[in-house]
């Protein structure tokens, strides 16, 4: 059987390998048996008007393969690679007429030019979600004349994203966020080779995930993988570019620059489960994450061209409501367990655990005796047996709320335990169960020992009971 050498960005899509088996066929059946037993090779490698995308080429030796007839022989070593124009002497490629046309805006920057158009070409980037950050983030990487994009998402599109995740439309509504923001880059720069992922970013995956790439772009909203991120970035000596949003407020810098800080360097340590809201229970300005993003592209396209000064060593901090950007130094930390001078840390670890989730008081580490489900509570409520309390935000209430209950915020609840009508069985919710898990905390200090809280949330409420209600 003929060898098939596969690219580093590949391997994680053909079950970390850097090469597989080939019949002794025609090159077109070898292919088709490659892609009907590695779909996500299909996806990313398959054409549907030749052998492969254009973006790739096959070579037997010094022989470039283009002729679907191509029969291949045993022990031939076949070697896919990313299409590399023709280069000059400094390796990197030479840019086409209609590129030179296309990025001629860059070209005529005296502080950029052709040597750094042709470095974005070569450069390949990882971006960590395609939703509200990574949608600018994408689509001006994309626009930029980045050469390489790999994108790691596993969501579907859900109209609440349409109001920032601006790289998706409403008549893709319930489809994949990769296959959606693959379209887009193909319809705004088809020179762009999209690498898809359709996984979650975990441990287990990461390094085999990022090897290969230049930089990774962060572009997620929850603490385990933001540490994951950074570790994956120090443990391979690439820069991390950051990024977060919440409500009016964003945060920009740079990681894992050589002598420069990490994510570790910043918050040691992770805030406790459920201390922070998500962007769902929070909320977010729509244009928040298009401002954030943008700050992000910028980062990398200076770091991977060797232009300007970047973040690494400052944390940007910005505020929409005043409209006013502020700078907090940052510097490596001696005893960083990540990136100090004498780590701790050589491998990736739990960041699940490591962030407290579950925690003591998530719905998971919870006793079945603390908790009712939905049709339970809707038996109790049509009996007035409950005194039912919402522990979300007044801005949440006005959304959507459980008719019977009464709002107490929270963050409000030590201090108006007194308004709860202990008489009859008091149940907690919020919007999926974190918070009424936490709050139930302190009912159950103040002596309240046989309240309960909502498993799931309205949101399981919804899907179970009252389907009319909207879910957010």
């Amino acid at each position: 059987m003929a060898t098939l050498l596969l690219p580093p960005i590949l391997h994680y899509l053909a079950g970390n390998t850097h090469k597989l088996q080939l019949p002794d066929t025609t090159l077109e059946a070898a292919l088709e048996h490659l892609y009907a037993e590695y779909p996500q090779l299909a996806v990313n490698v398959g054409s549907d008007s030749g052998l492969i995308r254009h973006h790739f080429s096959l070579y037997r030796g010094g022989e470039s393969l283009t002729r679907a007839d191509t029969i291949l022989r045993k022990d031939d070593i076949i070697e896919l690679t990313l299409t590399e124009k023709n280069t000059g002497e400094d390796g990197l490629p030479e840019l086409t007429r209609e590129e030179i046309q296309q990025y001629i805006r860059h070209l005529t920057l005296p502080e950029f030019g052709m040597q750094s158009q042709r470095k974005l070409r070569k450069s390949k980037v990882l971006v960590i979600g395609a939703g509200g950050l990574g949608s600018p983030v994408l689509m001006y990487l994309a626009a930029a004349g980045v050469g390489t994009i790999g994108i790691v998402d596993d969501d579907r599109i859900d109209p609440s994203n349409l109001q920032r995740q601006v790289i998706h439309s409403h008549s893709l509504v319930g489809s994949s966020k990769l296959t959606s923001a693959r379209r887009f880059i193909h319809d705004l720069n088809p020179r762009v080779c999209v690498i898809s992922y359709e996984t979650k970013f975990i441990a287990e995956n990461a390094l085999d995930i990022a090897k290969g790439y230049d930089l990774i772009i962060d572009g997620t909203d929850n603490f385990p993988t933001r540490y994951l991120v950074n570790d994956v970035c120090v443990l391979l000596g690439i820069p991390n570019i950051y990024g977060s949003i919440f409500r009016f407020e964003g945060q920009a810098s740079v990681f894992a620059l050589p002598g420069g800080p990490c994510y570790r360097c910043l918050y040691p340590e992770p805030p406790p489960p459920g201390l922070v809201p998500s962007c769902a229970e929070g909320g977010v300005l729509g244009v928040l994450p298009g401002i954030i993003g943008s700050i992000q592209a910028t980062e990398a396209i200076k770091i991977l061209t060797g232009i300007g000064t970047s973040l690494s060593g400052r944390l940007l901090l910005f505020d929409a409501l005043t409209m006013r950007f502020s700078e907090m130094q940052l510097k490596r930390k001696k005893n960083c367990p990540m990136c100090g001078e004498s780590p701790s840390i050589h491998e990736l670890v739990d960041y699940q655990e490591f962030c407290g989730i579950p925690g003591v008081w998530h719905p998971e580490a919870l006793a079945p005796e603390l908790e009712i489900t939905p049709s339970e509570l809707a038996e109790k409520l049509k009996r007035q047996h409950v005194t039912l309390i919402d522990v979300r935000q007044p801005q949440e209430w006005d959304i959507c709320h459980i008719e019977g209950a009464q709002l107490i915020p929270g963050r409000t609840l030590p201090e108006r335990l007194h308004e709860i009508d202990t008489s009859r069985e008091v149940v907690l919710y919020c919007r999926s169960g974190v918070r009424s898990a936490r709050a139930l905390q302190v009912v159950h200090q103040a002596g309240l020992t046989q309240a309960k809280h909502l498993r799931g949330g309205i949101l399981a409420w919804i899907a179970e009971i009252d389907n009319s209600m909207i879910a957010y």
